[in-house]
């Protein structure tokens, strides 16, 4: 699968998120305090909610329901209730447009 554009840079404002589905994939695009832009699966693995609808800080994205957060660089849970990882993606930016290919997780090693 080729990566598919997402949105526009100019769409994410400064430390928010914004929920995107991709062939059938949930997943939260995330633009942080420095400018990054990070793609993380969009569910919270302690409840079904949708992580676009959390907090950014820094490099982490809190879920509004039970206050877990997670690594927008891994994907690790940083605090329970959550213990499981969330995907993480890679994201290729073009001019404006941002891209995903959610069959390719981002390499963490």
């Amino acid at each position: 699968m080729t990566a598919i554009r997402v949105c526009a840079l100019s769409e994410l404002e400064q430390d928010s998120a914004l929920r995107v589905e991709v062939d059938g994939v949930a997943i939260c695009v995330v633009k942080d305090s420095n400018d990054d832009i990070h793609a993380i699966g969009d569910v919270c693995t302690h409840g079904d909610v949708s992580l676009a609808d959390g907090f950014v800080d820094g490099d982490t994205i809190e879920c509004w329901a039970h206050g877990s957060a997670f690594s927008l660089l891994s994907g690790r849970p940083l605090n329970l209730p959550a213990y499981e990882p969330v995907p993480v993606f890679a994201v290729q930016i073009q001019g404006d447009d941002v891209f995903i290919d959610p069959s390719v997780k981002k390499d963490l090693s």
